[in-house]
């Protein structure tokens, strides 16, 4: 009997809404086990693997902040049903002792050894001879003795206040006569932030190579100077991780730039989520800090080392050896920008691309202080997420500010860890005459734009800068991006259109071009895969490809597929979290998902269509979303088309093609959640390294991938799968 195309349609849905999703929380942590591999691989200099373990503490640490608090309530409260369950957290903790166990494997037994062989000694007190130690005693005595101040727990005393991620040491006391009373057995040393965690050891004491030593070390050698001649029986240095997201009601809040300022006082002192200790500190010890941090078992992890690794990137500069890092990579000036050319002449004649971090982004600087020199621009707009403290974009505004430009800026101040450099900014701003405005209420404001006016006879006329990533120099050596400079009328009027609705919070923009969050550009992206999803029904050779660094958003997920089911190839290059199983047969079967983890953190976000009909244009957005539920509902963000062919093959060729072929640095996702390597680190093609091959000083013309000008349909991908037919039923 002849099935409908409605009747398929129903049950493909009806059998994604049946899929298991995989676990977000768990996917972060699998992530993170693909970063920690990083830090195993024996093809990366020495101190790069160091500081690939320190990347992955500080990812954690992070994960600890935001993610982990639901479910740690759930289980103290006993629940079972819900997204946050006992079972939950347990899942969770069981993952993340096997990780941080891991890292500390790595940590001592590659690691410190291989540093070793190089003259590269991190010395703990029982290595340290005699003279080290009188080194390490007098540093002690003239460097940290004056800023410590031990507290004895008494009835007077109580647990004093420990700040989140701070060093700590607990210490346990013999029983003796304390001012003329039986001194409290229980004392808390707080190690102040602004002591150095790795010190070097001078050349004269060290001896061959390089002698660093610990802070929490020096500390631990001298516990006994700071109790008088009381007997130190026990001790352990801890540190607690605690939930870092700041709750401030928009609605009930006057001025939210003063609520989150004072919210950000109060951060460091948030749930504890996390207790860290020595690997032999004492159950009594442990059993006390879990009372006092309200904290269970499973919530504590006894490391085998430092508490904190994150603070082992001091050492990496410390010892700065060329021949143990990854050698320096110079970005080169943006391909499309003639020197010597003002930028907005060259904009009037074509779009311009960069490929961050492969070319520099003071192509974008220099684009904003063209503007502020021109006398006549007269406007600038700019939003702000995450810009950090550079005072270079600073400077340019206040000399915008100060020629007479008005300038508007839309700074986002709920930009999580960087709500106190924001709001620094607003109000340097502010100070000097910019109109600096905070967004919408109850949306983030994640898009970034940067749009110029400028008077051309009797019109005005608009140029613009769109960008997948932020407007920070530093992370913009660091992470691909893509900058879009363009001159186009219809792009820079809906950049405008947005900007205003910014401001003035009048209904949402009309957009010719721009697809914008909260409001179509997740109906668009759902109608635009169900729109492949037809084509492939009625036999074309429907493609789809996205790259983003996450896909949680259940809506698309069921989008996808659907569109999977029907016959669409789909290629998913997700960086972190993704709770789509790639791989089911009659579920995900036309869905491959891999991730690329390179020595550049993959940032960009690239949107690939085609409905695989002869002569229909291969459509590319690009954009400063991922595919989450947040980004989709709950922040202001933008989509923009490519319409420019030759810039949009060169999407495909170098954000695509290059990773879709990458068997060096790429995973690939299985149907139970777990990544397993394409290829072979030592004798595969990464795309990050073709990449630097083809815009650095090695030629330039190709990259080393086979796949340049290579049509994206010609490029492996899941093997096709029949439409879904009305008897098949997903697992």
């Amino acid at each position: 009997m002849e099935v409908s195309s409605e009747n398929i349609l129903a049950e493909t849905v009806r059998a994604s809404e049946q899929l298991v999703l995989l676990d977000r929380d768990r996917s972060i942590l699998a992530f993170n086990e693909r970063v920690l591999d990083w830090a195993r691989r024996p093809e990366v200099p020495l101190l790069e693997r160091l500081r690939y373990l320190c990347i992955v503490s500080s990812n954690l640490d992070e994960f600890f902040e935001v993610r982990v608090a639901a479910h740690l309530a759930a289980s103290l409260s006993g629940d079972t049903k819900g997204d946050y369950t006992v079972a939950s957290f347990d899942a969770l903790s069981e993952a993340a002792h096997v990780l941080v166990a891991r890292q500390y494997a790595l940590y001592n037994d590659a690691l410190m050894p291989a540093l070793a062989k190089h003259g590269i000694r991190l010395l703990s007190h029982g290595e340290r001879n005699q003279a080290q130690r009188r080194w390490v005693q007098e540093y002690f005595a003239r460097e940290v003795r004056p800023l410590l101040v031990p507290v004895g727990l008494d009835p007077a005393h109580p647990f004093p206040q420990v700040a989140n991620k701070s060093l700590n040491f607990i210490v346990r006391l013999k029983s003796a006569e304390a001012m003329g009373r039986n001194g409290g057995q229980i004392a808390i040393v707080k190690v102040p932030r602004v002591l150095p965690r790795m010190i070097r050891v001078p050349d004269k004491v060290a001896g061959k190579g390089c002698a660093v030593v610990a802070l929490s070390s020096v500390v631990r050698a001298n516990l006994a100077d700071l109790f008088g001649g009381r007997e130190v029986t026990e001790f352990s240095q801890f540190r607690v991780t605690r939930n870092s997201e700041l709750e401030v009601d928009e609605d009930e809040v006057l001025n939210l730039r003063t609520a989150l300022r004072r919210g950000l006082q109060h951060r460091h002192y948030g749930q504890a989520t996390r207790l860290e200790v020595s690997s032999n500190c004492s159950q009594f010890l442990v059993e006390f800090l879990q009372q006092q941090f309200g904290l269970p078992e499973t919530a504590t992890y006894r490391v085998h080392g430092p508490v904190n690794l994150v603070r082992l990137t001091q050492l990496v500069d410390l010892v700065a050896d060329p021949a143990l890092l990854f050698p320096p990579w110079k970005a080169e000036r943006p391909q499309g920008l003639l020197p010597d050319v003002p930028i907005l002449r060259q904009l009037r004649e074509r779009d311009v691309l960069i490929h961050q971090p492969f070319e520099s982004f003071s192509g974008v600087l220099s684009f904003l202080r063209e503007a502020v020199h021109d006398p006549d621009v007269l406007a600038i707009k700019q939003t702000i997420y995450r810009t950090g403290s550079d005072a270079e974009m600073m400077e340019l505004l206040r000399e915008a500010v100060r020629r007479g430009k008005e300038v508007m800026v839309v700074v986002e101040l709920k930009a999580r860890f960087d709500e106190e450099a924001n709001i620094n900014w607003a109000e340097a701003l502010e100070s000097i005459g910019a109109q600096v405005v905070y967004g919408v209420v109850g949306l983030k404001t994640h898009a970034k734009m940067l749009l110029v006016t400028r008077r051309e006879g009797r019109n005005l006329r608009r140029y613009g800068h769109l960008s997948t990533g932020n407007y920070n120099p530093r992370t913009a050596r660091l992470y691909t991006d893509l900058s879009y400079l363009t001159a186009d009328k219809a792009l820079t009027a809906d950049m405008d259109a947005v900007f205003s609705h910014l401001a003035n919070q009048v209904s949402p923009p009309k957009l010719e071009r721009l697809w914008l969050a909260p409001f179509d550009l997740h109906s668009r992206l759902v109608a635009r895969i169900g729109q492949a999803a037809t084509a492939a029904r009625k036999g074309h050779a429907a493609r789809i490809v996205v790259k983003t660094n996450a896909l949680t958003d259940q809506e698309l997920i069921r989008a996808l597929v659907d569109a999977g089911r029907a016959g669409v190839r789909i290629d998913l290059i997700v960086r972190g979290a993704c709770m789509l199983p790639a791989g089911l047969p009659g579920a995900t079967g036309n869905i491959r998902v891999r991730s690329i983890i390179g020595r550049f953190l993959e940032h960009s976000r690239v949107f690939y269509f085609h409905d695989g009909r002869d002569g229909d244009p291969q459509d590319v957005l690009l954009s400063s979303a991922d595919w989450m539920h947040r980004n989709m509902s709950r922040r202001i963000e933008v989509a923009w088309p490519v319409t420019d062919p030759a810039l949009r093959q060169r999407i495909i060729d170098e954000c695509l093609v290059a990773y879709l072929l990458d068997d060096r640095d790429a995973w690939d996702l299985g149907p139970d959640g777990r990544y397993q390597r394409c290829g072979d680190p030592m004798t595969g093609r990464g795309a990050q390294a073709a990449l630097m091959g083809r815009y650095g000083k090695t030629p330039r013309a190709v990259l080393s991938l086979p796949g340049h000008a290579m049509p994206i349909a010609a490029v492996p991908s899941p093997a096709p799968v029949p439409p879904a037919s009305h008897t098949t039923e997903a697992p």
